[in-house]
């Protein structure tokens, strides 16, 4: 660092204080009584301003440099504007001490001996506010939240905005170290506000915030008048009774002297944002200098060392861009790098620094020696376990520990050193001298050898990574090259002023100059591009170059010197060039031009290095066929060439080399088919047959569908045509196809058929399949295109397709919800566990989703299909007719519940309260072993006790409330059921006897609530229900006795045998497909006390057990067809027999389910439902 006076005056009076205007175009001065503004660019003086009556102590520049303040003697305090206008004036009861700007607010501080002043443009009067001693200078902190005052009596005060003290700061000194300048660090780096305070205890000290002192203090030896701190805050000026200006660190470190004054320095400021100092001293004296900070800094390879700060030592890795900062407390002179090596010269002694390790990455140094010694030099070099320092014309080596080796005096003064390596101990340095002298020195030889000697100075060195070749940069900026054996000027080149081999290259070497970068490879001409600053290393692809005070690492691809080499053919030595770094694209050139230049070896490396695997396929062949004896250059340069897409090229060469077949094979995968037919030769059937196919692959390839059906049709390649045509849909090619086909070939018409199933169109597979008499798959086509009509049709003429159709029949119709269908479909495969599994499906299903009619119609179903398989399978029969008649039992209690389940759950009924009675006591009397699944009880006894209720059953109305209270009730029900357990207590304990069922066999009037169930309860004969209102039927079961056989019975009841007594009127038996009715002609009754039926109807009275009614032939005989009902039902089964005993009502049996209904209910219902209400078999079905 040194000082460069750039201007100086001299005024009459004492120079107090300066300030600079923001912008640094004004340097405003307090010289007596007077302020004077000079012109900072060339010391002018502007004006001088007049309105103080005393001296002026103190002068301040607001931020924003609209205004400046003055405070004097006279005890006031002017404000001006920018430009030197006077707007306000106020004062205080003592002479102004300082006065200073908040950065942010603008509020100005002024001080005075006894008090401190807060004025800002927005209020008009000035808060004031006292101390305890002389205020003697004062700063803002950077936020300007707090003002910190200096006192005469050593303590620091640190104020908020308002005046209020947060923090004071009594110094060790007291009273006898008044504090003569403070001010707050401007950086915006710092985390912490940081106060550096200057007293004339002649101690420098700095202080944090809160009022906690950084470090000790720093003695100065001098009384400082004025402390003041750079604009970022890296350095500190200070100036006082020594008579001179000198330059610390932040921390307090000095680095020098910048100006030595004859008197006093008073103050001493810095002009913003530059390296300008101002300086005003106790004799008028007015100087003003430029700093000037030299770069110091070493380079070795990769590893860049440099001054920051003056006091520390950056090192920064060049190629990863990592940097490590060693600290230092004194200012830095000199800097040298080499390999793990760092020597750092200081004022008073020189610090050797290694690596921790040897990793080339390692960025960790320690302190290996220290040598405590003041050198005065002008290079500095660091060998392995040497330093060198240069003093004009004498080199002195010297061992780390300080003791001198070694010294060479030259005859000329030494302008550039490089150590250029060497074993450790023995390095070897370059010299070049002021007079072109030229020299190697060994430090372990006190001999120096003479390279060479030129005529002009030398400025820069550099020899090339083999060391044969040197080159030179002189004082009028040439390069010059040499080779060192032989000491010829090779070449040079102008414009330079910096040059450096390549480390990885012996022919490369770039040099800069004139806003430049040229680069030069072997004897080629020069590659030139834009660049500022000095090369100083170029290490492969990277130059390492220095810019003013920063260094970098500029990647310069090396594609212009290797294409050079490639225009020579010089492959190898263009390799080495692009290993240096070039683009890929430079990269395939090379390959592609070694390649055709057959020089495999390289072609192969720069493909490696592009990753293109189908290049180095073909040169790994063509070295394969090398290797078999093949050595056709032409061959192997017309593969290349095919490679490359130079098609005709190729081909020409194939025939030169008497390939033709080579090219066919080309041009025919290239779909090049008429250039093609140039190299068919002889004209082969095979090789024209496989030229039309590759032509009709192609055709395909780019969507010429028709084309390629055509040319694979000539060829005989049935199925791709057969493919393509499918693909697109075409069903009259296919059609075709399949009818010029032989039905022989199979599989292209199976093929065909497969399309034709695909593209919708079932009748051309059909024919497809018939052609190739494939039935199986004809079964198939019509299931899946639920053509069941059609394969019914087969089915009948090849039974053995039976399960093929009705299998997926059933399951489609399970599918679609049919299925009852479906259950038929799968009886009829003879698949009767699927048709089982269907139906107990179903009817779980209704069950769980509340639909009893339903269930009750799929219970009935499984009986039959229980009955069924009964007829079918001896070893079951048992347990099938087991299961028969509880699914039967299970049909009518879910057939009932229906009814009762709507009447619960539904607002209005369609039964009338006597239908509802009935089927309530039925249900009852039906749930005497277990509830099935679904069926409530409770809802059953509340239909039971509300309908009993109301017909004036009130016995048995009790009863059911009494049932009730035992279960648990559903909380809808729960008030009426208990309210009606109340208001039936009210009625009389007994039935009306208008609902008390009489048995048509004994007479005997049977109570509502049967323990026995639906049977009488004297002789025991099962009770015949109306399946519709529930009400008991005028019928009698009979059987016939042992002998007697189902048809035998039916021609004896046939016969109609002649009556002893005459009836006007008759029954009259109407026999349908849809019901057997017996209907009264009239009214008339017709007393029969001679019918033999009517003796069989008595019974011994007082027996537990049930005897049924038994019938001879004789009775069969006397009795009329239309008094008897018969249940025809199938095998194993037999049939039953009923009789009529009350002429005056028509009963009407279901053919299917064989239910009893009155003949009226029954007709209501078909109508109402088109079919029986119970198995619903429809009126216009056959009687099966």
């Amino acid at each position: 660092m040194r000082a460069a006076l750039t201007w100086r005056d001299k005024a009459e009076q004492c120079i107090y204080d300066l300030a600079f205007k923001p912008d640094g175009t004004q340097l405003i001065i307090a010289a007596g009584n007077r302020l004077l503004v000079y012109d900072t660019s060339d010391g002018t003086l502007i004006q001088p301003l007049k309105g103080h009556k005393d001296t002026v102590y103190c002068v301040a520049y607001a931020k924003d440099g609209k205004r400046f303040a003055s405070g004097s003697a006279d005890k006031s305090v002017i404000i001006w504007t920018s430009k030197l206008e006077g707007i306000l004036k106020y004062t205080h009861n003592d002479s102004i001490q300082c006065v200073s700007y908040n950065p942010l607010t603008h509020q100005l501080a002024s001080c005075s001996s006894s008090d401190f002043g807060l004025w800002s443009p927005e209020q008009k009067s000035v808060s004031k506010h006292k101390t305890s001693s002389k205020i003697t200078c004062c700063s803002w902190t950077n936020d300007g939240q707090y003002l910190a005052l200096g006192m005469f009596n050593g303590i620091v005060s640190i104020r908020n905005k308002n005046g209020e003290e947060k923090v004071k700061i009594e110094r060790t000194g007291g009273a006898s170290s008044p504090i003569w300048s403070i001010c707050w660090n401007p950086s915006r780096d710092e985390h912490n506000d940081i106060l550096a305070v200057a007293d004339w205890g002649q101690k420098l000290s700095f202080y944090q915030l809160s009022g906690k002192q950084i470090g000790k203090d720093r003695m100065l030896n001098f009384d400082p008048c004025c402390v003041s701190y750079f604009t970022k805050g890296e350095y500190i000026l200070l100036g006082g009774s020594d008579k001179q200006v000198s330059l610390f660190t932040k921390d307090g470190v000095r680095l020098g002297t910048i100006g030595e004054q004859s008197s006093w320095v008073w103050t001493c400021k810095v002009k913003p944002d530059s390296n300008y100092v101002a300086v005003g001293c106790q004799d008028g004296t007015i100087s003003f200098y430029q700093l000037i900070f030299s770069t110091v800094h070493g380079l070795y390879k990769d590893r860049y060392a440099y001054r920051d700060n003056m006091t520390d030592v950056i090192v920064q890795h060049l190629i990863t861009e990592q940097k490590v900062r060693i600290k230092g407390r004194e200012l830095v002179k000199k800097i040298a790098i080499y390999k793990n090596r760092l020597a750092i010269q200081m004022p008073e002694k020189i610090l050797i620094y290694e690596l921790f390790s040897d990793d080339s990455s390692d960025m960790y140094y320690r302190v290996k020696e220290k040598i405590v010694k003041k050198f005065e030099c002008n290079l500095l070099v660091v060998c392995s376990a040497h330093i060198i320092l240069c003093q004009e014309k004498r080199l002195q080596c010297l061992s780390f520990s300080g003791i001198k080796e070694r010294e060479w005096l030259m005859e000329s003064l030494i302008r550039y050193i490089k150590v250029i390596g060497g074993p450790p101990g023995r390095e070897g340095l370059l010299v070049g001298l002021k007079n072109g002298q030229i020299l190697k020195i060994f430090v372990d030889n006190v001999f120096a050898i003479v390279l060479l000697k030129q005529s002009t100075a030398v400025r820069c060195l550099d020899m090339s990574a083999s060391r044969n070749k040197l080159a030179v940069v002189d004082e009028n900026d040439t390069c010059l090259v040499y080779d060192i054996h032989t000491k010829e000027l090779l070449f040079q080149e102008p414009n330079a002023n910096s040059v450096a081999w390549n480390a990885q290259c012996e022919d490369m070497l770039c040099f800069s100059g004139g806003g430049y970068l040229n680069i030069k490879a072997s004897n080629f001409p020069v590659h030139q591009q834009k660049l500022q600053g000095f090369v100083v290393g170029y290490n492969g692809s990277k130059i390492f170059c220095l810019h003013i005070f920063s260094m970098s690492a500029v990647e310069v691809p090396q594609s212009a010197p290797m294409y050079q080499y490639l225009e020579r053919k010089m492959f190898k030595e263009a390799y080495q060039i692009a290993c240096l770094g070039v683009t890929d694209t430079d990269w395939k050139e090379l390959a592609m031009e070694a390649l055709e230049g057959l020089e495999f070896e390289t072609a192969k490396k720069a493909f490696t290095r592009v990753r293109d695997l189908r290049y180095l396929e073909l040169i790994s062949s063509i070295e394969e066929r090398k290797k078999h004896g093949e050595n056709n250059n032409e061959l192997f340069l017309a593969d290349v060439y095919a490679y490359q897409g130079k098609f005709h090229e190729a081909a020409k060469l194939y025939k030169k080399s008497g390939h033709e077949n080579l090219a066919l094979d080309m041009y025919s995968d290239l779909r090049m088919f008429d250039c093609a037919k140039d190299f068919l030769g002889s004209g082969d059937p095979k090789d024209t047959k496989m030229l039309i196919k590759k032509q009709a692959d192609w055709a395909k390839n780019i969507n010429e569908p028709k084309a390629a059906v055509e040319m694979y049709l000539s060829a005989g390649e049935h199925m791709k045509a057969i493919e393509i045509s499918g693909d697109h849909g075409w069903v009259d090619m296919l059609i075709e196809i399949a009818r010029k086909l032989d039905k022989a070939e199979r599989e292209p018409l199976s093929k065909c058929a497969f399309y034709f199933k695909k593209l919708d169109n079932p009748g051309y597979a059909a024919e497809t399949y018939l052609k190739v008499g494939d039935l199986k798959a004809l079964i198939h086509l019509h299931v899946e295109t639920h053509r069941w009509e059609e394969a019914f049709a087969l089915t009948e003429k090849h039974p053995e397709f039976k399960d093929d159709v009705y299998v997926p029949y059933a399951q489609w119709l399970a599918e679609n919800d049919r299925f009852e269908e479906a259950q038929k479909a799968f009886h009829k495969a003879g698949r009767q566990s699927e048709a089982v599994r269907v139906l107990e499906q179903l009817t779980h299903n209704a069950v769980v989703e509340s639909r009893f009619n339903d269930a009750a119609y799929y219970y009935w179903m499984l009986s039959m299909q229980c009955l069924d398989i009964a007829q079918e399978n001896e070893q079951q029969k048992t347990e099938m007719l087991q299961k028969f008649h509880h699914f039967q039992h299970l049909a009518e209690v879910y057939h009932v519940y229906h009814s009762i389940q709507r009447y619960t759950e539904e607002p209005f009924s369609f039964h009338l309260p006597e239908t509802l009675f009935n089927i309530s006591r039925f249900l009852l009397h039906s749930l005497t072993k277990e509830t099935p699944l679904g069926i409530s009880k409770v809802n059953t006894l509340f239909a039971l006790a509300k309908q009993s209720k109301a017909l004036g059953a009130y016995k048995l109305a009790r009863h059911a409330y009494d049932k009730l209270q035992g279960l648990q009730i559903p909380a809808r029900f729960q008030k009426s059921i208990e309210l009606g357990s109340l208001t039936i207590r009210s009625k009389p304990f007994h039935d009306s006897e208008e609902l008390v069922p009489l048995c048509y066999r004994c007479s005997t009037n049977n109570p509502l609530l049967n323990n026995l169930g639906n049977v009488c309860i004297n002789c025991r004969q099962p009770f015949v229900f109306s399946a519709s209102s529930y009400e008991v039927l005028h019928l009698v079961e009979f059987y016939l006795e042992d002998g007697i056989t189902d048809e035998e019975a039916v021609a004896l009841i046939d016969l109609e045998a002649p009556r002893l007594n005459k009836r006007a009127n008759k029954w009259q038996e109407m026999m349908s497909d849809n019901a057997q009715s017996l209907r009264l002609d009239d009214d008339t009754d017709i007393t029969e006390d001679d019918d033999p039926f009517t003796a069989k109807l008595s019974f011994e009275q007082g027996g537990s057990e049930f005897v049924p009614v038994v019938v001879n032939r004789a009775v069969l005989q006397s009795m009329s067809r239309r008094d008897v009902l018969i249940k025809r039902w199938p095998k194993p089964l037999r049939w039953q027999y009923y009789r009529s005993l009350l002429p005056d009502a028509s009963i009407t049996m279901c053919p299917s389910c064989f239910q009893m209904f009155h003949s009226e209910d029954y007709e209501l219902l078909v109508l109402q439902h088109n079919c029986c209400p119970f198995c619903r078999r429809r009126i216009d079905e056959s009687n099966q």
